[in-house]
């Protein structure tokens, strides 16, 4: 006796079940999957080959390469040729795909076709979470998270990059050229040839480098963002909040609901900011959830006073922080949030306690401002503080309330910036955790747009479980 625990001889026979339903639990993840791609209209959604071709060699019926794609997705195995292998030896998929074994060509060209049918299934999902009355959206956060395309950052040029790499260039060939002098100096013979012929070789290939560079500068005139990327077209280069870091990727906003925190609707975007993406966004999820009016949470990376009052048109209420872009606090000087508006008077008070009334109004930006002063500032025991000037000015937009109520809305006793973080940052760290380093696999808008749309389903799907449990979520699909 080994003491251990031991296998069974690999030459004895077994009896494995017959059948591949006896495989699967009857509250087996893939039952799910089948269920719900089971219950789907293809036609409607869009999907190609949705009915058998009359002629010619017969095709993969769409629902069994879709529900290979959200099994891939739950089991983190989105690459085609991975589900290619996992459909010859995984009983799981077996069981799902009737056997098929699909190569990954068909596998990966059914992804690329069907991109807006499968971006429609994500949705379709939602929308049956939101019809069984789970998802009621009563309050919802947005965020956005910068993810990495298949383009490198040294794939990636802007015109300062391609600046700094034209001088480096220029340097080696000065120095190439100083090297060849010297050799016609000091050297004779064959080795003079040989170090001569490997010196033309690599200042030619230099040469046209640079040739390459001063063609890519001039089609940078043509790019509206001042960027260009080889790989990935549709792919930019953004910063993170790493200092000195960043990657050629996108930024992809999400909705989260802050009580299930499924995701409501989300957007693949290649901007490198989120400040004027925040209505748009919150118009979006209130459509998703069919409401007359919405609660939206965003962080002060959101703040735009055109977008808060976008959303108030649209009877939205957003919650966002003011975000302070002066310096001027950090050298002891009074900033805007230092004088006090007094609505009944029209006037703000100065820290002070003076009173600076109205007195005319500007345009700046297409934003009707109304400008706030008094004069005998010059008098003040705390000018050096306040402003260089004659007098300090104040400056208020016309809808200057709707920013001020958003911004006090983040101090209330519901601690709403809290439940901001802890509702939709969670969503990505945990798609992040599913992707790993190298989050996309695709190219340009309708690519990643797919594959996130198969993240965000694989992550609803699993949020529902935990919600409903796996009776629930099937008992639910049936209705």
């Amino acid at each position: 006796m080994s003491g251990f625990i031991e296998g069974l001889n690999r030459d004895q026979t077994t009896l494995f079940p017959e059948r591949l339903e006896d495989w699967i639990g009857e509250d087996h993840l893939v039952r799910v999957v089948d269920l719900f791609v089971e219950q789907l209209d293809l036609a409607s959604l869009g999907f190609l080959r949705h009915a058998a071709a009359r002629t010619g060699r017969p095709g993969y019926h769409p629902a069994v390469l879709l529900k290979l794609f959200i099994y891939g997705y739950l089991n983190r195995i989105p690459s085609s040729r991975r589900l290619e292998r996992e459909a010859g030896r995984n009983v799981e998929v077996m069981w799902l795909t009737g056997r098929l074994v699909p190569d990954h060509k068909t596998i990966a060209e059914f992804r690329r076709q069907n991109g807006t049918a499968i971006r429609k299934t994500c949705a379709q999902f939602v929308e049956l979470c939101r019809r069984v009355g789970i998802l009621k959206g009563d309050c919802v956060a947005v965020d956005g998270s910068k993810f990495k395309a298949v383009n490198n950052r040294d794939r990636n040029f802007t015109k300062a990059k391609i600046a700094s790499r034209l001088a480096h260039l220029e340097t080696e060939v000065g120095r190439y050229i100083e090297e060849a002098d010297r050799i016609d100096r000091q050297e004779t013979g064959a080795a003079r040839a040989e170090r001569a012929a490997h010196l033309k070789g690599r200042y030619h290939g230099i040469r046209q480098q640079i040739e390459r560079l001063l063609a890519m500068e001039k089609a940078l005139n043509d790019a509206p963002d001042g960027q260009i990327s080889l790989t990935d077209p549709d792919a930019r280069a953004m910063a993170t909040r790493a200092q000195h870091s960043g990657h050629v990727g996108y930024n992809v906003q999400t909705v989260v609901d802050a009580e299930t925190h499924l995701i409501v609707t989300h957007e693949v975007t290649n901007q490198g900011h989120d400040r004027d993406l925040l209505a748009a966004m919150a118009m979006r999820a209130k459509a998703v959830l069919k409401r007359d009016d919405l609660h939206i949470l965003a962080d002060k990376g959101y703040f735009s006073g055109r977008e808060i009052l976008a959303c108030h048109q649209a009877k939205i209420i957003a919650t966002v922080p003011r975000s302070d872009t002066s310096g001027a606090r950090l050298k002891g000087h009074f900033v805007k949030a230092d004088f006090a508006y007094e609505p009944d008077a029209d006037v703000y008070r100065c820290p002070a306690g003076q009173a600076l009334p109205y007195r005319t109004t500007t345009e700046q930006q297409g934003l009707q401002m109304r400008r706030y002063w008094r004069g005998g500032c010059s008098r003040c025991e705390i000018k050096s503080r306040c402003t260089t000037g004659s007098e300090r000015r104040v400056s208020r937009w016309e809808h200057e309330h709707l920013v001020e109520a958003s911004d006090a809305r983040r101090r209330s006793a519901g601690a709403p910036m809290r439940v901001r973080r802890s509702t939709v940052e969670h969503p990505f760290g945990t798609i992040k955790a599913w992707t790993g380093p190298c989050h996309f696999l695709t190219k340009r808008f309708q690519g990643v747009g797919t594959e996130m749309a198969l993240n965000v389903l694989a992550y609803d799907i699993k949020r529902m479980i935990s919600l409903l449990g796996m009776p629930g979520l099937m008992a639910a699909i049936q209705r």
